[in-house]
């Protein structure tokens, strides 16, 4: 839908670009073929033309922080060594993948304060989708880092899940603060919702204090309260460094599991229906959990929940099995977890279906949810490539010819290309992708805008480098051809130069020739006189440079070396026809000096070149004032007969030419 358009009345046509597509109405309607739409019949109606963006998100000014802290991390990752292998190498992607993490944050912060302070209400809108967006962003790619990055084991993974849980699910820090803040905290109306919900996250020392002050307030439940924080100080649980082996682990569990039982069919915590229900929840009751289903929120907590409490050494491709199970024996399956927790009451949205996916190892599927689901290439393109450099996309080869770690980084880079400046980053992504990267980087910049000559000299290096010579002479003759418009001939001159392009120098030097003739002095002599071997590019330039030359030993009274220099340029037949009465015309004031400068010779030859522009048809140059031009003709023959008399007088010989 593009809005504003109305297709229904009128035919649309549009055009492709890099990353825009151009959409216009048509003059010709719906009905009728070929007829016209107008306002009146017959007659043509204004037409209208639409802007289509792919990637909108390059362009949202607080999302930039995304993009450039995330190219270094990726930069990172492709000069890391891989050589390294086993715990190193897995402990350097890791770091890796929490880089990833942490910009994220650092860029929904950001996108937080900007919400919280837009004035705006459709700006604030804007920034809370944002930070939505984002957070499910972390959500996924942390899930993934726990699965398929860390690929952490048994007793390990429900560690990391449970962290997970914490640091993504339920914030329940403001309903503490409340909850301790108050004069009695073991009457507030949500003590025991934080009671449970430490509980569910399995944050045993946070919930054994709160309850030691319901302990305090109830002498009457000291009791019950005692053994249920015995219960909850000797829950098993594993960690990290630890050396306990997985089957001491289990036994460990299973016993406590069972003490946790008999007191619950013991009646112990019958009184108090509080205590009983987290009795209930630490032997892994699954309605028990479910009953505190609002304070979990979502699915994937419940799923954590009942691991811990049901199978708290769940192995990583268990997940895979129990998510593929049709049953219910353990009631640890994540698609029946997620049946449990929406019980028809809602439809699963893409973020369930993408972590359910995760559950399952299905990396694949992960990445095509987040495709479809993720308005923007970034997300996919960096997790892709890490998950590749984990080794664990490599038999994975899309059917046109380029792996999956490649197609997504193309496409990202492409985005970046249409925006002013973040193409810049998109030129590096480009540089690693081996297949297809340096045709897609040859394609698109030749489609970026060179508004300005630092914008071009930029673009020119980045070709440079990667020597795309024709890309470079292609950007040297745009800015030729710009500047000779605007009448900049030394930058028209110095791009022709750099673009090595003989044709296009010959015409600018003819320029800088014809702007002599008509002034009277030569702009840009800096440039001109630093020309260097670059004048040996065509004989126009040659003979520009060679003049100019001539003209500075003039000044310098250097008058014997700018004699020879100009009857060179005479001779040689470099200079343009049309310029050989001006060259003739500069040996005057040599000619006049009180000191002879030409030999005899070189006077003969000086004669000569007079004549071949006088004499010939096809030679003579054709001016509008006919006498002034017979009168430069009389006085150089006037000068050249004096100063051979002179030449004579002071040899007392005659020499022959």
């Amino acid at each position: 839908v593009v809005p504003g358009a109305d297709p229904s009345s009128r035919q649309l046509c549009f055009a492709w670009g890099p990353a825009e597509a151009l959409v216009c109405e048509t003059r010709f309607g719906r009905r009728g073929g070929s007829s016209l739409a107008g306002p009146a019949e017959g007659e043509p109606g204004p037409s209208r033309l639409f802007v289509l963006r792919k990637d909108q998100d390059i362009y949202i000014q607080t999302l930039r922080k995304l993009f450039n802290e995330s190219h270094g991390i990726f930069l990172g990752l492709q000069r890391s060594d891989e050589e390294l292998e086993g715990k190193t190498r897995k402990a350097q992607l890791v770091q890796v993948s929490k880089n990833y993490r942490s910009v994220m944050r650092a860029c929904m912060e950001d996108m937080h304060q900007a919400a919280v302070s837009a004035q705006d209400p459709a700006l604030q809108s804007q920034y809370s989708t944002q930070v939505s967006i984002l957070s499910a962003m972390e959500l996924i790619w942390n899930l993934c880092e726990i699965l398929f990055v860390e690929a952490a084991a048994a007793g390990a993974l429900l560690l990391h899940l449970l962290d997970w849980v914490r640091l993504h699910i339920c914030n329940v820090d403001n309903m503490v603060r409340e909850v301790l803040s108050s004069e009695n905290p073991s009457k507030h109306e949500l003590f025991w919702n934080v009671v449970d919900i430490f509980v569910l996250q399995g944050r045993m020392d946070e919930a054994r204090q709160l309850l030691s002050k319901e302990a305090s307030a109830n002498p009457a439940s000291g009791n019950m309260y005692r053994i249920l924080d015995d219960l909850m100080k000797k829950m098993p649980v594993s960690s990290l460094g630890s050396m306990q082996t997985l089957t001491e682990m289990e036994l460990k569990w299973q016993h406590w599991h069972e003490e946790c039982q008999r007191y619950l069919q013991d009646g112990t915590f019958a009184s108090n229906s509080h205590m009983e229900s987290i009795c209930k929840v630490l032997v892994g009751d699954e309605d028990a959990i479910l009953e505190k289903k609002d304070l979990m929120t979502t699915w994937y907590h419940f799923l954590v929940t009942r691991l811990l409490y049901s199978h708290p050494t769940v192995k990583p491709m268990e997940l895979r099995f129990y998510a593929q199970a049709g049953d219910r024996i353990n009631s640890l399956f994540p698609t029946i977890s997620m049946d449990l927790f929406l019980d028809g009451e809602s439809s699963p949205e893409p973020l369930d279906t993408i972590l359910m996916a995760a559950f399952e190892f299905e990396m694949h599927q992960v990445i095509k949810e987040c495709s479809i689901a993720l308005s923007n290439w970034w997300f996919v393109a960096h997790l892709t490539d890490l998950l590749d450099h984990c080794k664990l996309l490599q038999s994975h080869n899309l059917y046109f010819g380029s792996n999956m770690r490649e197609f997504l980084l193309l496409e990202y880079a492409s985005g970046l290309f249409s925006h002013h400046s973040l193409w810049q980053l998109g030129v590096t992504y480009f540089d690693h992708c081996p297949e297809y990267g340096r045709a897609y980087l040859e394609l698109h910049i030749e489609r970026i805008p060179l508004n300005t000559e630092h914008k071009a000299l930029k673009v020119l290096r980045i070709c440079e480098r990667r020597q795309m010579h024709d890309q470079v002479r292609s950007i040297c003759k745009i800015m030729a051809m710009k500047a000779l418009r605007n009448n900049r001939l030394g930058s028209a001159l110095s791009w022709s130069i750099r673009a090595k392009d003989a044709a296009f120098a010959t015409l600018i030097s003819d320029r800088f020739l014809k702007d002599y003739c008509e002034r009277g002095c030569f702009s840009d002599l800096d440039l001109i006189d630093n020309l260097g071997p670059s004048m040996l590019l065509s004989d126009r330039l040659t003979f520009l440079g060679k003049y100019r030359e001539f003209h500075r030993l003039y000044g310098e009274k250097r008058f014997g070396e700018a004699a020879q220099l100009l009857l060179m340029l005479l001779t040689a037949r470099i200079a343009p026809l049309s310029f050989r009465m001006t060259l003739l015309t500069d040996a005057l004031p040599l000619l006049e000096q009180k000191e002879v400068i030409f030999s005899a010779e070189q006077t003969y030859k000086l004669m000569g070149c007079l004549e071949d522009l006088t004499v010939g048809k096809a030679a003579r140059q054709k001016c509008q004032d006919d006498d002034v031009e017979t009168m430069k003709v009389e006085m150089l023959r006037l000068a050249l007969a004096r100063n051979l008399a002179r030449v004579i007088v002071k040899g007392g010989t005659l020499e022959g030419p």
